[in-house]
This record gives C-alpha cells, structure tokens and sequence, in this order.
C-alpha cells in the first residue's frame, strides 16, 4: 500500500467572503475581557493576536490579562456568590436563565459555528454540531437539574429519652467559586460544560479560554449577559496558561478548578490544588484504543473506526488512536479505513465540500509531523498519508501507520492528530492486555456481533468511558471522566452536579414535650 497526495481541487485558504456579515463584524471588533460585569482592557494594557490557522494571518486581538485581572474576575465571583442578586436566586430562576441562555445560543449558532470555524480550522458541520447544537442541548438539559438538587433526611441512631430524640439532614450547597480552563480542540462546547452546572448549582465563574481560540467564549459572555445572568457570575479571562492560568489556580478565591487539557499540565494543576485543598475535575489526554473482532460486522465498523479517528481532525481526547484488528479480518479492515481517508477532502473549513481542515496551529502541526516521523523511524509503514500539503495552513493529511509495535511513541503516546496506528491480534486476552497497556484510561471500543465479549471487554477494559459497535459518542446524561493518568472526575450527567456542589450534614435534638 502507497502513501496518498490527497489531491483535490479545493482552495487551502479561508475567503471571507464565505461567512455571515455578522460574523466578520464580530471577527473585527476591538475585544475585551468580562470582569463583574464590564467589558475591559487587560490591567497591563497588552494584547495578543489570535491567528488564522488556514493563513497564519492575524485574525483578531484580544487582551492579555495576567494576575491583576483574575484577581479582579474572582473578586468579583466571590462578590456576586455571597452578595449579589445571584446569591438570593432560586432554582426556579437558575432554570429560567440557563434556558434563555440556550435559546440564545441556538439564535447564534451561525456566527458562533463561523466564528470556529475561522479561529480553529475545523470544518462548519463540526463547529456547528459539536459546540453549538450540543451545548444548546446541554443547557437545556443541566437547567431541569437546577431545580432537582436535594439532599436527604436520615433517622439516627442515637438514644432517645422522654424528653428528646434526634433527627438528621444532608444538604448539597454550591461548591463556590469556580475557574474554568478551557482547551482548543472544541472552544465553546467546553466553555458550555464547564459553564451550565455552575449555573444550575448556583456557583459563580471565571473562565479562561485557551489563547488560540478565544473568541466564542468571549460571546458567549455577551450572550450571558443579554439572558439576565447577574454580573460577577461569568467572568472571562483570556490571556496564557504560564501566566493567566496558573494565577486562576493559585488563586486563595477559587474553591474548585475544572481543567480540560494536557496530561502534563493537569498534573502540574492537581499538584497546586492539593497543597491549597481544593477541589478538582481533570478531564486529560487519552489514548483509546479500537478492538476489531473477527465477528465484528465491518459494514458497520469501517466507516465507524475511521470516524473514530478522523472526526475534529483527530485532534480529540477519545479519538480512537490504537487500532487493534484480528488477523481473520486484518487486511479488509486496513484497506477500507485507508480507503476512506484517502477520499477525506482537505480544504478551507468554510467551504462546504471539506472534510478536512487545517489543525489549530503550525506548532500543533509540527507535532503530529514529529509523532509520525519517529513512527517510520521506529520501523512503521505509512499505509496513507503522513505528510503535510502544500498550502499555508497547518494541514496534515490522515494518516494509517501500519506495522507498529505496542512500545512505540505512537502508541504509547497522545498525538492529538488524524494519525491511527494499527496492530493485529489472535487472542482476545492478549489484545485486552495489551488496550490496557497504556497510563491513559479515557476511553475505548470493542467491534464484535458477540455480547459475551463485549461484556467481558466493558468489565475488564481500563477507561472510564467503553463503546460497543461506535466510538466516541457521547451524550449530555451519561458521565464523562477517565481513569489513570486521564484525568479525575466527571462532567456531564447527574456527576457534573455532584462536582459543583458541596455536601453539609446537621443533627438535630428536638424536645418533644412540646
């Protein structure tokens, strides 16, 4: 099998031209950081620019705030928890706004898809899905929790007299404070989960966007604010991860970190929280694995398993980067998931033919370049793609690497990328051991038409998430949370709740004489 050129006769470069005039206006505004309320400059007076990953030309810019404004954005949290309109609401109102909130978004889901689009390089159908139909349906359904938080009563078993006995109660109380980090990967989708159960507990928030795609999160204040949220409850801050970031997580203000990113700086986030006793949520790398059994229906599972891998570009934390096939079925499973990445269409995101677009930046670029280089140099064969194409942008072709061993980087480390290796197996023992060789724990799926071994493979898999016949699917009831080095906690579903509230328990005496 031959690498592929990905030849097409698409443009590689946004045109403008091609999105809403709303859109464009938003791109060229002079924007600003929401703290308590206001719109403002960075303290500093700094900016950074945000860039175009199709062109690498400036896009916009954006304030660069560092410790004085997240001083400034959790001082005026804890201002608006304790004393604020926000702190006499009812869940009734909580619910109330996170649906105005969702029908806004929904109003704007074209210039917030375009918007993405633009800063990030993913494809129109992604943005529009994955940030702005699933948050729209994800606060909606965090808004009906507001009003279901409860804790409960409890008969103790303590002595009772003539004269008194006990009674017990738990209550669930907001957790606080709230700061949010946030990645580059789905920009407003993740502003949105860390944002709707803040709002349906009664927390309040700072966010920080990741600096490469700052600019959804910056209206989805504006959105906030025009669905009557009070000022001081969402503050956003944009500006770096060594500066900004790290004084939002050694923050004394802030009683709860909620961090979806790298390994590396979720460990460096943990480290500092415990030594302050705060509370966490670490959503991290993965490195799923896909299990093709000899059963599997490959109808279905050819088209799934490369949209396992390829969908967002591969730049997804459960992306399905391991591919474990059984030899029966090797060889047609490899030519038909290569087949389909050879016909992916790369090309600039707004254009409605594309499949493809560029990764979010030339660093992240030259990263999944370096990941595949090292393959073949370990001894891989690329079955298709493995290079860049000869535009501006920061594309990479999807790549197959074929004849990968379980110790190489590629599989033993995140890419973050379109690049699947693949591996064949005999023996199911053998290939659970190795789907669980690995210090990820996000995810993984098994491919098979027998319950039995999808059972086993749930119960003996190593990953907080499990698929059976997909993968990658997620939905806004069901928890999301790795285990190992992949993170610790939950969102989504009745957890993400839990993480925002704080337990408190009282027993009572009471005199029943009268």
């Amino acid at each position: 099998m031959a690498a592929n050129t990905f030849e097409n006769d698409l443009t590689f470069e946004n045109d403008l031209s091609l999105i809403s005039e709303a859109s464009r206006a938003y791109l060229a505004r002079k924007h600003r950081m929401l703290i308590g309320g206001e719109w403002v400059y960075a303290a500093s007076g700094k900016t950074f620019d945000v860039v175009d990953p199709t062109t690498g030309r400036v896009l916009a810019c954006v304030p660069e705030g560092d410790a004085a404004d997240v001083d400034r954005a959790v001082n005026a949290a804890r201002d608006a928890l304790r004393n604020g309109p926000w702190s006499k609401w009812g869940p009734v109102q909580r619910e109330r706004a996170l649906l105005r909130l969702a029908d806004l978004l929904e109003r704007d889901g074209l210039l917030l898809s375009e918007v993405e689009s633009v800063n990030g390089g993913r494809v129109l159908q992604s943005t529009r899905f994955l940030d702005v139909e699933l948050s729209v349906d994800y606060l909606r359904y965090m808004a009906g929790w507001a009003s279901k938080i409860h804790g409960q009563t409890i008969e103790p078993s303590l002595p009772r007299t003539d004269r008194s006995r006990f009674t017990a109660m738990s209550l669930r109380e907001p957790i606080g404070v709230v700061a949010a980090i946030t990645p580059w990967n789905v920009p407003l989708g993740q502003a949105v989960w860390k944002l709707a159960p803040v709002l349906a507990t009664g927390c309040t928030m700072v966010l920080k966007p990741a600096e490469q795609t700052p600019l959804t999160a910056l209206r989805l204040g504006e959105l906030a604010q025009e669905a009557g949220i009070p000022a001081g409850v969402l503050n956003i801050v944009t500006g770096f991860g060594p500066t900004a970031g790290a004084a939002l997580v050694k923050h004394p203000g802030v009683d709860k970190i909620g961090f979806t990113g790298s390994t590396e700086t979720g460990r460096q986030i943990g480290t500092l929280a415990a030594a302050r006793m705060k509370h966490v949520t670490l959503e991290l790398g993965g490195k799923s694995a896909m299990v093709v059994m000899d059963d599997a229906d490959l109808d279905l599972a050819i088209p799934g398993l490369a949209t396992g891998i390829f969908s967002n570009h591969g730049q997804n934390c459960c992306a399905g980067s391991r591919m474990y096939v059984h030899s029966k079925v090797y060889d047609r499973v490899v030519e038909g998931v290569a087949n389909i990445a050879r016909s992916i269409k790369l090309g600039s995101p707004l254009q409605p033919a594309t499949q493809m677009g560029p990764l979010v930046s030339a660093k992240q670029q030259e990263r999944v370049l370096e990941y595949i280089r090292s393959g073949v140099e370990q001894g891989a064969t690329v079955v298709t793609g493995g290079a860049s194409v000869a535009a501006a942008g920061c594309y990479v072709q999807p790549t197959l690497l074929a004849d990968v061993r379980q110790d190489m980087r590629v599989v033993q480390e995140e890419i973050f990328g379109p690049v699947l290796g693949i591996m064949r197996f005999d023996d199911f023992d053998d290939v659970i051991r190795r789907a669980n060789d690995t210090q990820f724990g996000l995810g993984g799926s098994i491919w098979t038409t027998n319950l039995n071994r999808a059972h086993r493979f749930i119960a003996e898999s190593e990953s907080g998430m499990v698929w059976v016949n997909t993968h990658a699917v997620l939905d806004r009831s069901v928890p999301f949370g790795g285990f190992k080095q992949s993170g610790i906690g939950h969102e989504l579903g009745e957890e993400a709740i839990r993480h925002h509230t704080r337990l408190k328990s009282a027993i009572i005496a009471l005199d029943i004489r009268g």
